[in-house]
């Protein structure tokens, strides 16, 4: 920043010429004397720019009270699968991360997605072709391709290819190069290809997050290639990660 310099008072004449001076008005009246320059008018200071982003939410987006209690105090990554309405199979899927404050932010997505053909249900059925409704911990993984440096367990397996063509014609191949399993009727802790199934079999099972093939599931949930494998890198077990999946009006209750 510059230096500014006070300038100082106008020399005084010298004795000498102001004797003269007298000499030459003789008693004639000094001139008055010109009257002070305004001083300039004084600008308001400018206020300091401030941060006007709105504070993160102590609730994840999208969720409403009864929804977001279900969601374990410990965990600080959650996967938001949001449907249209309960018979929507294209969703859109977020990933929040938990700040130490308590504060939800987006971590990844938003993402395109694809469910079950008929949409949601909260009471999933086994070959009703709807996704299940709710909040399921995720963190084991698996495919037919090499792990690609998740943090969740991964199970290379060539069990996980998949062949034929989907509800629109579409195939299936390579739907299950990487899975994430949804700890719906099945035992955490092990691979997804794991056919216990607590609920028994008539319940469904076998509920992933895969790769999409481009039509909706049998009950699954399915994101781009690209975008579930930065969901499996971004995943931390540390984190206790779930997934809350559903249609919006459900989702906000």
């Amino acid at each position: 920043m510059p230096a500014f310099v006070r300038k100082g008072a106008p020399a005084l004449l010298g004795a000498g010429t102001l004797c003269a001076a007298l000499l030459l008005t003789g008693c004639a009246r000094p001139a008055p004397a010109a009257p002070p320059t305004p001083a300039p008018p004084t600008r308001s200071a400018t206020p300091a720019p401030t941060d006007a982003r709105p504070a993160a939410p102590l609730r994840i987006p999208g969720l409403g009270p009864r929804t977001q209690a279900r969601v374990p105090a410990g965990t600080t990554q959650a996967l938001v699968v949001t449907g249209a309405t309960a018979d929507s199979n294209t969703a859109t899927a977020v990933l929040h991360q938990r700040a130490p404050g308590g504060r939800w932010h987006r971590a990844g997505g938003p993402w395109p997605a694809h469910n079950a053909l008929r949409g949601w249900t909260d009471d999933h059925w086994a070959g009703d072709l709807r996704s299940p409704t709710g909040v399921y911990r995720i963190g084991d993984a698996g495919g037919r391709l090499p792990d690609p440096g998740a943090r969740v367990p991964y199970d290379e397996d060539p069990e996980f290819a998949v062949s034929g063509t989907g509800f629109l014609g579409e195939p299936l191949e390579g739907s299950f190069d990487h899975v994430i399993a949804i700890d719906y009727n099945r035992v955490p802790g092990r691979t997804p290809l794991d056919k216990e199934r607590p609920l028994g079999q008539e319940r469904g099972g076998g509920v992933w997050i895969h790769v999409d093939h481009g039509g909706p599931t049998q009950a699954c949930v399915s994101l781009v290639r690209d975008d579930l494998r930065a969901l499996l890198l971004a995943l931390d077990p540390a984190a206790e990660p779930v997934i809350v999946m559903g249609p919006a009006p459900a989702l906000a209750r």
